[in-house]
């Protein structure tokens, strides 16, 4: 049985622990809140993409033609004869549906990091309808390009990852710990409609209703991140969650031995080749492949061999549910199936990933999915203003000298075996999460100073 003395412990350490986490829940609302409320607000913009992509982009993406659409041989013909290019064109996507067009997309130096340049092709008439950079998997025009960067990165470059980073890294924590100190206060008698603790309820109740979607959004938004996605990446491949793809490497096979001057390899006239010699109708027979293969979705792929030694890729790129994302690699020559990946066979983990990112992203359930993801950011947004104004309001007013409570000395009332259990957390945390774990320290030479330098001896020599 336990004495009055160690029941009367654990209250004192359960009591100094929540005050730790009501302060750090200050330090992080007030430090990391500015690159929240930024992920928040470009978060917002992100979701309306779509819509904004297809109105400022309508003219590219859409065609009034009717009639059967031509070959691909001939739509990647008209592509090149339009930019001027020879070579073979880097994917291919044909027009999901009648009324839309088809890109041909070309790797193109001039264009930013991971973008292709993509032209607009009418499947029935030719007509170049568009011509601008395109980019990654998800084919991404400039506008929602630009609107992705600056959520990602402020449009700093790799640099300014590090924002979205801190931002990623906090919020679960930040949400979590509203949630213990509304539980804490759960019981508490309805405060004056205009008194700060009335505020402060309002606060919480708006956390607990956001917290699932804010705890999400972190998670997902790590996966994206520099240091923490590399670890995420790092144990996923360790338990086997990875996401399977199919692989394009011909066995047996050579690229020196089967032809030693690949790389200089450039058909000029008609349809380019690329190293490994494609042509405008191996994109037809690729496509007739993938479909006998099984691969049905509207929006697919196609990508030709980068060297004598590769195969095919032809992939489904439907994001939306349910999701389409099967994946074949085809022998350069017979056009047989080497390899495939279905979603139906990943393992739950890669499922999982997938959906969340895809929801992330906004596009997995469409508009509404995309209505939810804006009253969640919108959420943090209001949590935020919130916050700041409680903490403008509650400030210190000036000349006062009352020592403000810090987490150094709370932290120094704790017992060693607290002490202990709270710096191994701190630690894993830390090297998990390296930019959280970089800023950590950031608040604990802050909050160490400001105990420092309050603590009676400091406060009696500026007497």
């Amino acid at each position: 049985m336990s004495t009055p003395m160690a029941a009367a412990e654990r209250r004192r350490t359960r009591q100094l622990l929540l005050a730790m986490i009501t302060r750090l829940h200050f330090y992080v609302g007030l430090f990391v809140g500015p690159f929240l409320l930024i992920a928040a607000l470009s978060g917002i913009a992100y979701a309306l993409t779509p819509q904004l992509e297809q109105w400022v982009y309508h003219d590219a993406l859409t065609t009034q033609s009717k009639g059967e659409a031509q070959p691909l041989a001939r739509q990647i013909a008209a592509a090149q004869a339009a930019a001027g290019i020879s070579q073979a064109p880097a994917a291919v996507r044909p027009a999901p549906a009648a009324g839309q067009t088809t890109r041909v997309m070309f790797d193109d130096p001039s264009v930013g990091e991971f973008q292709q340049r993509a032209l607009f092709i009418d499947p029935v008439t030719l007509a170049v309808r568009g011509d601008m950079p395109a980019y990654g998997t998800s084919g991404s025009l400039p506008l929602r390009t630009t609107i992705s960067q600056f959520h990602r990165s402020l449009l700093l470059g790799q640099p300014g990852r590090i924002y979205s980073e801190l931002a990623a890294s906090w919020l679960w924590l930040l949400a979590l710990g509203g949630v213990v100190l509304w539980w804490q206060r759960r019981g508490a008698r309805r405060a004056p409609a205009a008194s700060p603790q009335r505020r402060r309820q309002r606060h919480a109740t708006l956390g607990i209703v956001a917290a699932l979607g804010l705890v999400f959004f972190s998670a997902t938004g790590l996966t994206w991140s520099k240091w923490a996605g590399g670890n995420i990446a790092e144990l996923r491949h360790a338990w086997g969650w990875g996401t399977p793809s199919v692989s394009t490497t011909l066995k047996g096979q050579d690229a020196a031995a089967a032809d030693p001057h690949a790389e200089h390899h450039h058909a000029a006239g008609g349809m380019g080749m690329t190293s490994s010699g494609v042509t405008g109708a191996d994109f037809d027979r690729a496509l007739a492949a993938a479909r006998h293969a099984g691969l049905m979705a509207g929006k697919i792929e196609l990508q030709p061999p980068p060297a004598a030694d590769r195969a095919w890729k032809v992939r489904e790129i439907g994001r939306e549910w349910p999701t389409e994302v099967d994946q074949v690699a085809l022998d350069p020559h017979s056009f047989a199936v080497l390899d495939r990946t279905d979603f139906s066979t990943f393992p739950l983990a890669a499922k999982l990933t997938r959906w969340g990112i895809d929801l992330h992203m906004g596009v997995l359930f469409g508009l509404p999915n995309q209505l939810v993801l804006v009253a969640v950011a919108g959420s943090l947004a209001t949590l935020i203003c919130w916050g700041y104004r409680m903490w403008w309001q509650r400030r210190p007013a000036s000349g006062t000298r009352a020592a403000p409570q810090t987490l150094s000395a709370l932290f120094a009332q704790l017992g060693w075996g607290p002490r202990l259990g709270v710096l191994l957390v701190a630690l894993a945390l830390g090297l998990a999460l390296p930019v959280m774990g970089a800023s950590l320290v950031l608040f604990v030479v802050i909050d160490w100073l400001r105990w420092r330098l309050s603590s009676p001896a400091s406060v009696a020599s500026t007497a």
